[in-house]
C-alpha cells in the first residue's frame, strides 16, 4: 500500500516570452524618447552631441533644436503582462548608421515606424526596409507640439502604406500612448503569422 502525501505540488513557474521589437524612423522623430518612456528599466543610450563634421550630412531641417544623435541604438525593456516581455531596439535615424540596421533587425518579431509629419519622406527608407525583409511593422505618427495634424489615411496614402498595415497616432513622451504603440505591432504581427499558418485552399 502506497504512503499517501499530503503535500500539494507547487506550480511550475512559466518563463515570460521574450520577444524583439525594433523602433525606427527618421533623424529626431522621437525613437530615443518613445524607448526611454515605456522602458522599466534605465534605458541604454548611445547618444552624442551633434559634431560639426555632421552637419553637412545631418539635416536638421524642422528639428533645428536637436543637439544629439543616437550613433549605434537605443534599448529598453517592457513587460507588457506576466507572460510577455518586449525588448526594444532603438535604430540610428541618419543614413551614415543604416550598416547597424541588419545586425539589429536579426531575430526581430516586428517594428516600430515613428514617422515626423513635418518630414515624412524621413521615415520611406525605414518603411521600404521592413516591406523588402518582410518584418511586421505599425506605422506611429509621434504628435510633435505645434506640427500639423494630418488623418491617418491621409498618411498612409502618402507613405503608400498596404491596407493592412496600422497606422496610429501617438505622443512618444507618454508612457501609455507608447505602449498601445507597442501592443499594435505585436498584435499586428501575430495576425500575420497566423495567416501564415492557415492551410492554403484547394
Amino acid at each position: 500500500m502506497g504512503i499517501r502525501s499530503d503535500r500539494r505540488r507547487k506550480p511550475t513557474a512559466v518563463e515570460p516570452v521574450a520577444l524583439k521589437l525594433l523602433v525606427a524612423g527618421g533623424f529626431g522623430a522621437g525613437k530615443t524618447t518613445l524607448v526611454g518612456a515605456v522602458s522599466e528599466i534605465r534605458p541604454l543610450r548611445t547618444e552624442e552631441p551633434l559634431s560639426e563634421a555632421g552637419r553637412p550630412v545631418d539635416d536638421l531641417g524642422g528639428v533645428e533644436g536637436k543637439s544629439t544623435t543616437t550613433v549605434a541604438m537605443d534599448f529598453g525593456r517592457i513587460t507588457l503582462n506576466e507572460n510577455l516581455v518586449l525588448y526594444l531596439f532603438g535604430t540610428p535615424g541618419q543614413d551614415r548608421f543604416w550598416f547597424l540596421w541588419d545586425e539589429l533587425a536579426q531575430g526581430a518579431l516586428g517594428a516600430v515606424v515613428l514617422a515626423d509629419t513635418r518630414r515624412l519622406e524621413d521615415c520611406f527608407a525605414a518603411v521600404d526596409y521592413f516591406e523588402r525583409r518582410g518584418i511586421p511593422f505599425t506605422v506611429a505618427v509621434n504628435v510633435f507640439d505645434g506640427a500639423e495634424l494630418h488623418a491617418t489615411d491621409t498618411v498612409r496614402e502618402a507613405l503608400d502604406l498596404d491596407k493592412g498595415v496600422p497606422v496610429v497616432l501617438c505622443d512618444a513622451r507618454e508612457r501609455d500612448s507608447a505602449k498601445r504603440v507597442l501592443i499594435s505591432v505585436v498584435e499586428h504581427a501575430a495576425q500575420l503569422a497566423a495567416v501564415q499558418r492557415e492551410p492554403a485552399a484547394t
